[in-house]
């Protein structure tokens, strides 16, 4: 038999042995990894110029939201059983995940082209109402609506002075200028 030809097998892991992993301590949030495809998968590091963008962003969407919604920064978010990622930030009605999850935001650097390839269409899939990235070089943000097919069927880019409103809860605003700064 020739060894070119043999592929090894892979094992894929579910949500279940993902947190059996996080409960023992072999998986921590140090670790910078995500369940994707029933794969775990390390995360880019986090730069600086991302840790400011993420602590800004932080600020403006916690306030913006207010009493309306919970903000997740850097946790897990259980889509199903073999995805688990670890975006940026969620807001959530009430519980962390799907279905309440109605905004997912990715601060991308280095991780744009794995952001917009891998990541959107795994939140679009899951059903997430809308979806940003934060493109730290070019200064944007891109803002994804209305999931359909494991993509979004609307795309907008907001820079400088605009304003988003959530489209599931139109009364909480974040201006550009908040995140970016």
């Amino acid at each position: 038999m020739d060894d070119a030809a043999v592929t090894p097998a892979r094992h894929k892991l579910d949500m279940r042995d993902y947190e059996r992993m996080v409960d023992a301590g072999i998986l921590g949030k140090q670790d910078r990894v995500e369940l994707i495809g029933g794969e775990i998968l390390d995360m880019a590091p986090i730069g600086q110029s991302q840790g400011s963008l993420v602590a800004a962003l932080n600020q403006a969407l916690v306030l913006a939201c207010h009493v309306r919604a919970i903000v997740f920064t850097q946790g897990f978010l259980w889509l199903d059983h073999w995805n688990v990622p670890q975006p940026d930030f969620y807001a959530t009605g009430s519980r962390p995940g799907p279905p309440d999850a109605f905004l997912v935001v990715e601060v991308a650097d280095s991780s744009l082209r794995y952001d917009r390839e891998v990541k959107l269409p795994l939140y679009a899939g899951a059903g997430i109402p809308e979806y940003w990235i934060v493109d730290v070089q070019r200064r944007v943000v891109d803002a994804y609506r209305r999931p359909e097919s494991g993509s979004y069927a609307e795309k907008a880019t907001h820079r400088g002075g605009d304003q988003v409103a959530l489209a599931a809860v139109p009364d909480i605003v974040v201006t550009v200028p908040s995140v970016l700064r």
